[in-house]
């Protein structure tokens, strides 16, 4: 169990945007309104739908006080140079609001949609980290790694006043360790609340390992939510959504419901989805994995359900999701019934 933290509640609530084919104006339409509603943060994805960095452009835009970042930009479609340059240019366009979020994804989207070896993730995404700090501090890039060896590079433009903090999305023991030990912050997905008090752990260790304090980095948990007046509908969605990241994007999710006692059935849902089952895999999505991992149902019953992610000692966010089959209605409903109250 987690010990070593001695902070209260969590006080911020973010909102992690929709991935899939939403126009850029509604994505943008869908942070004004969580700036109005006073979430803390938005995050934009970026997986095969539209580019981040444009969708952010916009969001800088059209806000004036709410926190923007990516969560996540890979760290092989991008170069470590090019994801500082990224970071330094939106934080000089969002007056100082941005957080850089970046992780290693996982092989089928790097090797299937980019070419990109997957090779030394975590140690791919170290050196990322450590690049783009030197790429937003102005001064000359020199950089002699494991992976990269890189020199003379500067930005032309002035630097960021305030350096953009970089993020580090994880799941497991290893990659949340060295969120820890490096980045700024930690963002985690498909974990339970008592799941989260066990990575917590991993980041405490990692903190302590580089000399720091874990108390400053901002651990952010994304939490798939639905809210509708018709409270299986809502839990229909949400199973959906599960059962395609655990059947179908690679073995990184269901490794992760491995670690929380949830092997078996992670692996008859990504039996039954690479089968061609997908309905089947959906129900195989057991009521107490759902209650696990999610916030799915009435107003009541998702509030209910989220509070127990914040009351987490440690968390210092919770980024409210949204299952990829929501209507832009839906994600609209759920917005407000869950806005901080």
């Amino acid at each position: 169990m987690h010990l070593a933290r001695q902070r209260p509640v969590v006080t911020a609530y973010d909102v992690h945007l929709p991935v899939t084919d939403h126009a850029v104006d509604d994505v943008a339409d869908l942070a004004q309104r969580a700036e109005r509603l006073e979430y803390d943060q938005v995050w934009q994805p970026e997986t095969w739908g539209r580019d981040a960095v444009t969708a952010m452009t916009a969001i800088a835009e059209r806000t004036e006080s709410i926190g923007i970042g990516s969560s996540v930009l890979n760290v092989y479609s991008r170069s470590p140079a090019l994801l500082g340059q990224t970071a330094a240019t939106l934080q000089e366009h969002s007056d100082g609001r941005f957080r850089l979020g970046v992780g290693p994804s996982g092989p089928i989207l790097v090797e299937a949609w980019h070419g990109v070896e997957f090779e030394r993730p975590l140690r791919r995404t170290r050196e990322a980290v450590e690049i783009i700090r030197q790429v937003c501090s102005g001064e000359t890039l020199s950089y002699d790694g494991d992976l990269f060896d890189l020199s003379t590079f500067r930005l032309r433009s002035a630097p960021p006043e305030t350096p953009p903090p970089v993020d580090v999305a994880a799941m497991g023991p290893k990659g949340v360790e060295m969120a820890g030990r490096f980045a700024d912050g930690w963002h985690g997905i498909v974990l339970s609340p008592d799941a989260i008090e066990d990575r917590l752990e991993d980041l405490e260790r990692g903190a302590e390992l580089g000399n720091r304090d874990p108390d400053d980095v901002r651990t952010t948990i994304s939490v798939t939510c639905c809210v509708d007046e018709d409270g299986d509908r809502a839990r229909e969605l949400v199973s959906e959504h599960l059962a395609f990241y655990v059947g179908g994007m690679g073995t990184y999710y269901r490794d992760a419901l491995a670690r929380q006692g949830y092997e078996d059935v992670a692996m008859e849902i990504a039996a039954e989805w690479a089968n061609g089952n997908r309905e089947h895999a959906t129900e195989l999505v057991a009521d107490n994995l759902l209650d696990d991992m999610t916030a799915a149902g009435t107003r009541t019953e998702a509030r209910s359900a989220i509070d127990r992610f914040a009351e987490v000692e440690g968390v210092d966010a919770v980024a409210l999701g949204f299952p990829r089959g929501a209507s832009l209605d839906r994600v609209r409903d759920t917005l407000h019934a869950l806005a901080p109250e």
